[in-house]
């Protein structure tokens, strides 16, 4: 009886390593479905917004961290026009580029959210992680608006702070 419970002991651990594994628990948004395949108006502003997020952030001294699940949401604040996102880039503390989630025109639709999900185990980013965002409006129509929320609980304590995206100007 012993070593039966002690086999199930040793596979429940083995399965839940295996599972762990996955990088985001969320299905991540099909950006080609959003993929604008027509060239851009020519009439267009263009913008450019960073966004500093934290997939770890220091706990109790500089030497240990603790993860975070960050949300990306951006946002179209517009009632009535659309919204265009050129390219997201995911960069580390130290300056390098992690990923590219898309370098293609996306549209939002008016009042739309698209959101990019980093799993709390994708630690890639670390404390000084950030994003820049190129877009593309109307005249005389509202910026897209970026907010980081990042987020972790364990037993009963949770943590949870929001950043605000900035508009980059050259």
């Amino acid at each position: 009886m012993r070593n039966i419970i002690l086999f199930l002991c040793v596979s429940f651990i083995f399965i839940s390593c295996e599972n762990s594994k996955e990088i985001s628990s969320i299905a991540p948004v099909n950006w080609e479905k959003r993929t604008l395949n027509k060239k851009l108006n020519d009439s267009l502003q263009l913008g450019q917004s960073y966004l500093s997020v934290y997939s770890q952030i220091y706990s109790t001294t500089e030497h240990r961290t603790h993860n975070l699940t960050v949300t990306v949401s951006i946002r179209n604040t517009n009632l009535k026009d659309s919204i265009f996102i050129n390219n997201a880039s995911y960069f580390d503390t130290e300056g390098n580029l992690i990923r590219t989630y898309f370098n293609k025109p996306i549209f939002l639709k008016p009042m739309e959210t698209v959101e990019i999900v980093i799993d709390e185990m994708d630690k890639q980013g670390g404390t000084g992680a950030n994003f820049i965002f190129d877009w593309a409006i109307k005249q005389a129509t509202n910026e897209p608006l970026f907010e980081g929320i990042m987020i972790s609980t364990s037993g009963q304590q949770g943590l949870s702070f929001s950043t605000l995206g900035k508009k980059i100007t050259h």
